[in-house]
């Protein structure tokens, strides 16, 4: 289920206080923020309110900031993000050396033992399993994995664009059957097998599945308005309305006398990519059963509100 909404402002808007003044933003909200800060801020306020979940899922955009990755552990949360390609990561071998300098100033830093490697070279030389995460509409959904534990070069700036080795994490690989291939780094636990590695992040799926509908299904994407106001009550009435939609469907599931899917192992947490004709871009921050089924018709579903 969709539980928040939280408007980015970009620098176009933030730089110009006129301009939100004539929208309505409120003074304090006019201040520039990453979309990790912004995710972050959000996930503090959830769980402040009493919103528990198991893991947070999200995509490149947010995996590839070392400072969003770190501070989910930081807040006790297990994650699970997509990264670039181009992501460097050290073996769990590598070690830290202070070699003695013959001249100038003694070393701040230490040096390590190997060089990074970019994510995909490394899982090049891997054997990736076929491996079937969840059953769809159409049959058993699958691709081919591989992982491997590594230590992410997020660590401190040794030299321009080389950094030490961070923690110890998971470097999973996706290879789909289109050919394109995906990686991922999380922090799960070293004796999480690969088949949970899977299925822990194609969860997302269905919390894109969700925001999928509330652009197109239920018009989150067609606000065409101008305040601030006016787009937090039109993204407020499509989440109520989303909220129906699955009341509906759950009922509908349990008049058929089917077996309603148990609380999933894993609860995700997920920001997701922005409502595109909305001004500004919207974050989300979704909860949502990792077994996803269609939404029930529109036609007579949805309350008319005024």
């Amino acid at each position: 289920m969709p539980v928040a909404l939280r408007l980015f402002l970009p620098d176009t808007w933030t730089q110009d206080p006129q301009r939100c003044a004539r929208a309505g933003v409120p003074e304090a909200e006019i201040v520039a923020h990453s979309k990790g800060e912004i995710a972050l801020a959000e996930l503090d306020r959830l769980r402040e309110t009493g919103l528990r979940f198991g893991i947070v899922l999200a995509d490149a955009g947010y995996g590839m900031s070392a400072e969003f990755r770190q501070a989910l552990p930081e807040r006790d949360l297990l994650w699970a993000v997509g990264i670039p390609r181009t992501q460097k990561v050290y073996t769990t071998a590598v070690q830290l050396r202070w070699p003695r300098a013959s001249r100038g100033r003694p070393r701040q830093l230490p040096v390590p033992s190997e060089q990074p490697q970019a994510v995909e070279d490394v899982l090049a030389k891997l054997r990736w399993r076929r491996l079937s995460w969840r059953q769809g509409t159409k049959g058993a959904l699958a691709a081919r994995f591989a992982a491997l534990r590594v230590r992410v070069g997020d660590g401190p700036v040794t030299r321009p664009s080389r950094h030490l080795p961070g923690e110890e994490v998971w470097l999973v690989g996706e290879w789909r059957s289109t050919g394109e291939r995906k990686y991922y780094l999380s922090n799960l636990r070293p004796d999480t097998p690969l088949r949970s590695l899977a299925a822990a992040i194609k969860g997302r799926w269905v919390c894109e599945q969700a925001h999928q509908q509330l652009k197109q299904e239920l018009g989150l994407g067609h606000f065409e308005g101008r305040s601030w106001t006016g787009l937090h009550r039109h993204a407020l009435m499509t989440c109520m309305a989303f909220a129906y939609l699955q009341h509906l469907r759950l009922r509908t599931v349990r008049g058929r006398g089917k077996k309603v899917q148990p609380t999933p192992e894993w609860q995700t947490a997920t920001p997701t990519k922005s409502a595109r004709h909305a001004p500004g871009h919207h974050r989300s921050t979704l909860r949502s059963p990792r077994h996803a089924r269609p939404m029930p018709a529109l036609q007579a579903t949805v309350p008319s509100v005024t």
